[in-house]
């Protein structure tokens, strides 16, 4: 039998990230050990305050890690150019638009950014790859908008789309559910689990819904107070990962149904 080759976008070997100040490095989480394959749609799940957007920064080098490596397509990370890292990893962010005056093609068009010359001309390719991703995320009958008529769920899809623009291996996703109701929440991360399947790209996604993230995800990291975890949910379920992130006074993980509910 033929062994499945693994195509590895992004893994951290003992990584350890947290913050630097004058007197010492305070540390927000170590010994971080995982890869990360492509096609895989990868939810980041833990407590409020647990770590997850410092992990993110880091992983996007926003943040300066403290020790150990982060590796994309098997480069340093810390040895990545600015203008190789936008052609290999894109980024949707909580953030608000500065101007939400952009039409939402021309919001789409700027993933393109670091394929264009300096004044921004896109190329019939640009156009290609900016109408495949209007396409791919169903958003055609908005793309004359403006950014200021879209509902927050209709944004963060533009929003999506101009990553999918940029036309990277990897997708990281900030809290993208966040200001969506349940309904919204579901249709977003079902988005991401579909454009995994059709484009073959990784997406990574950090989020408070881990039920959903459970029932979607091919691969989960979970923070916990005691270590990082990486492994398919089924597995985590089986280990009891989830039981450990909150208190067992208030929330249980019901490991039949593989969902939390609030303990009497």
């Amino acid at each position: 039998m033929s062994k499945e080759i693994k195509n590895t976008i992004l893994n951290t070997e003992n990584l350890s990230i947290g913050y630097k100040t004058k007197r010492k490095d305070i540390v927000v989480a170590s010994n971080i050990n995982f890869e990360l394959e492509q096609g895989q749609l990868i939810g980041l799940v833990g407590a409020n305050g647990i770590g997850k957007s410092t992990l993110l920064r880091t992983l996007i080098k926003v943040q300066p890690s403290l020790t150990g490596s982060i590796f994309l397509n098997k480069k340093k990370l810390k040895e990545t150019s600015t203008i190789d890292l936008a052609k290999q990893l894109s980024i949707v962010l909580t953030e608000q638009l500065t101007s939400k005056n952009l039409s939402v093609y021309d919001l789409v068009a700027l993933g393109r950014h670091p394929y264009t010359n300096w004044i921004g001309n896109l190329t019939e390719k640009d156009r290609q790859k900016v109408d495949e991703a209007i396409s791919l995320v169903n958003i055609s009958e908005l793309k004359d908008k403006r950014c200021y008529e879209l509902s927050d769920g209709q944004l963060q899809k533009v929003m999506i789309a101009r990553a999918l623009a940029q036309d990277t291996d990897i997708i990281v996703l900030d809290e993208p559910t966040t200001h969506l109701d349940m309904y919204h929440k579901a249709y977003i991360l079902k988005l991401l689990q579909k454009l995994t399947k059709e484009t073959g790209k990784t997406i990574l996604f950090s989020s408070h819904e881990i039920d959903l993230a459970i029932q979607l995800c091919d691969t989960m990291i979970v923070m916990t107070n005691d270590n990082i975890i990486c492994n398919q949910p089924c597995n985590l379920i089986e280990k009891g990962i989830f039981n450990s992130l909150f208190p067992e006074d208030m929330i249980a993980f019901d490991t039949k149904t593989g969902s939390f509910k609030i303990t009497k």
